[in-house]
């Protein structure tokens, strides 16, 4: 790729997503943004660049982001986080819990929300509970096959047996892919939103936000609005989960670290009752 027209389309991505993609990723560029010129019938990647930036209806934008967005996942992946969730859940059930509200800030195909929900019904068991979790990505594509909630076999072999006998079902359309239960599809929301352009639309306050490998993507600027706007959005003594690989470092912020990944919200400068449960 020229370039002239690779730091162009950085700017582009960086602008309007917050993405910071470096000289490393000429090669995945070039070949994600090759799919979307193969589909659209341009040759030319200076040709796709105008025509990316002069579409003011905001849909080529959209197809862009999507074939340049990363959406590796997992059930259950980075599973101490959810040994922990289902540690504070069982605190907070204990002391006459009525509401709780999460968010999964990258939920790419469903299954990181789809396992925070399996892991908080799981402890409930208390169907008066209010319980919702908000479910948000940039991609439209990744959002569809999460609210459609149907994966083949082989990507549930993390999913432990009786969450996959009282969650999923059998897909009627194939005999190797599973369905999502409608009792865990009913607590989540499914949302495009862009995390490089806070204050976000939602309300708090929030118990726990899951924010997992999504701060490797933005440059310092994006994740210090990212995590201002987290913050706000939290109640005192809510958590903030991050990828195993993230930390806060150079971002400041009113959170301290319970273990490394793992953050939360003080509400006067000392631990909540919680943070005495971690190993």
């Amino acid at each position: 790729m020229d370039s002239v027209v690779f730091k162009r389309f950085c700017a582009h991505a960086h602008q309007e997503a917050g993405i910071a993609l470096g000289p490393s990723k000429e090669a995945l560029l070039t070949a994600r943004v090759g799919k979307r010129m193969r589909a659209l019938g341009i040759d030319d990647e200076r040709r796709y660049l105008d025509y990316l930036e002069a579409d003011r209806t905001g849909e080529e934008l959209v197809q862009f982001l999507d074939v340049i967005s990363t959406n590796h996942t997992s059930f259950f992946r980075e599973p101490d986080h959810f040994d922990l969730l289902r540690t504070l859940v069982d605190e907070w059930r204990r002391t006459d819990l009525r509401r709780l509200r999460i968010w999964c800030a990258a939920s790419s195909s469903g299954e990181e929300p789809y396992s925070i929900v399996m892991t908080v019904l799981d402890v409930l068991q208390d169907p008066d509970i209010d319980f919702k979790l908000l479910a948000t990505d940039i991609s439209t594509r990744a959002l569809t096959d999460a609210r459609q909630g149907v994966y083949p076999i082989d990507q549930l072999t993390a999913i432990p047996r009786p969450f996959l006998e009282r969650y999923f079902q059998r897909d009627e359309s194939a005999s190797d892919t599973y369905r999502v239960r409608d009792e865990v599809k009913q607590h989540v929301v499914f949302r495009r939103l862009n995390l490089a352009q806070p204050p976000f639309p939602m309300r708090g306050p929030l118990d726990v936000v899951f924010c997992r490998n999504v701060l490797i993507y933005f440059d310092l600027p994006v994740r210090q609005r990212l995590l201002a706007a987290i913050s706000a959005l939290l109640r005192p003594e809510g958590w903030l989960f991050l990828g195993h690989t993230e930390s806060l470092t150079g971002i400041t912020s009113g959170f301290r670290m319970a273990r490394p990944s793992v953050f939360f919200l003080p509400s006067e400068g000392e631990l909540p009752a919680e943070a005495g449960l971690l190993p």
